[in-house]
């Protein structure tokens, strides 16, 4: 039996399907079911961790909260697109991914025993880090429509006086690539303000916008820079997965203390991948906007292969989701079958918030185009 920390926290699923898939080894299999991607970081952090190899300061413990050069980067571009000056690199704690950040930052935020809200569906291993750290996820839905995933705003508003300590918001969003929009933002905003709660925004994916969407941050609205902590990484918009570097910027009322979390949890961070993650930062050219238009024609792909199916447009981010209800399937059933009858691995979405469980994911950051040419004749045989 787990101990009690662990009792009501599962697996995600996406190590299952890629385990699965791995063993199969077969080079027909889509491979739609894991975040990793096919397009290259930046040329100039791939030459700054080369250097870095045979660099003796990279070997190394120190600075413990991360290397300073790479936190003066993190708290600029926080700056540059939220609007809020935090002051210096003490501003930041680097972590090793961005998701130690989340874990880091609700450790030194979090009582036992207090509420978190979270938009659902959403990533599990944001709710799983909310009940490792003794948290109680609280939700509220984002409903799919023609157009995309909505927050609904109105169950937002009914959380006043519910005693939401922290808000954990992600846009756009894992699996479902909702972004939020300006009412969105401020009806997250006035619940925080109205509790005092803080607003963890987890920007993994923040530039990944499509159609044009502006990039907004919680930040930069009334009453926030002084209750929002940013954490983002070099994983997803940089595509610097394997490099394990993250950070947190939040102002000087916290900072210490998810610093003083993160030195008794990982230590310290990746030394080498550290200087790598500052080029990513400041280079000239960090290849961020050909990606997204690279994504985004992925998706129109599939969205145009999956052409009166169930399917719910993301507005950014890396995924989307498959509706299996209409099928008389759960997600689970579903995506046994597109594996065995279609050859497309897809993660099914148990464990990702209240009613997720009817949603299928696909992940286009790692297939090409031509390679989704099929899809949609592969998921009506295998569906049908």
């Amino acid at each position: 039996m787990p101990v009690s920390r662990l009792k009501d926290i599962p697996g995600i699923g996406v190590d299952r399907m890629g385990d699965l898939a791995d063993a199969a080894a077969d080079p027909e299999l889509l491979r739609l079911e894991n975040l990793d991607t096919d397009i290259r970081p930046p040329e100039a952090a791939l030459a700054v961790t080369r250097r870095a190899v045979d660099d003796d300061a990279a070997n190394s413990y120190l600075p413990f909260l991360g290397q300073w050069g790479l936190r003066r980067a993190a708290v600029a571009q926080v700056r540059r697109f939220s609007g809020v000056d935090y002051g210096g690199p003490e501003a930041c704690v680097v972590t090793a991914g961005g998701l130690s950040g989340v874990l880091n930052s609700l450790l030194a935020l979090l009582e036992p025993g207090e509420r978190v809200l979270l938009a659902a569906p959403i990533y599990a291993g944001l709710i799983n880090r909310v009940r490792l750290a003794g948290g109680v996820p609280v939700f509220v839905p984002t409903r799919p429509t023609p157009d995309g995933w909505r927050l609904d705003r109105d169950a937002v508003t009914a959380l006043r006086g519910q005693g939401i300590r922290v808000v954990l918001a992600m846009s756009p969003a894992m699996p479902t690539g909702c972004c939020f929009d300006e009412e969105d933002w401020a009806a997250l905003a006035g619940l925080c303000r109205a509790e005092d709660a803080w607003l963890l925004y987890d920007a993994a994916m923040a530039r990944l916008l499509f159609d044009g969407r502006p990039y907004l941050h919680p930040a930069a609205l009334p009453g926030m820079a002084e209750r929002t902590i940013t954490v983002d990484s070099v994983s997803k918009q940089f595509r610097m997965i394997g490099w394990r570097v993250g950070w947190v910027v939040g102002p000087a009322s916290i900072m210490p203390d998810i610093g003083l979390v993160g030195i008794h949890n990982v230590v310290c961070q990746v030394g080498i991948a550290m200087a790598a993650a500052e080029a990513a930062l400041t280079c000239a050219d960090d290849g961020v906007a050909a990606a997204v238009a690279e994504w985004q024609a992925r998706r129109d792909r599939i969205l145009s292969e999956l052409d009166g199916l169930p399917v719910i447009p993301p507005a950014g981010g890396w995924s989307l989701l498959l509706d299996c209800g209409p099928f008389g399937l759960t997600g689970a059933e579903a995506s046994k079958r597109l594996f065995e009858r279609g050859r497309v691995a897809a993660t099914p979405m148990d464990g990702w918030g209240p009613g997720a469980e009817r949603y299928l994911r696909f992940v286009f950051a790692n297939e090409p185009v031509e390679r989704l040419a099929d899809l949609g004749a592969r998921v009506r045989r295998s569906l049908s």
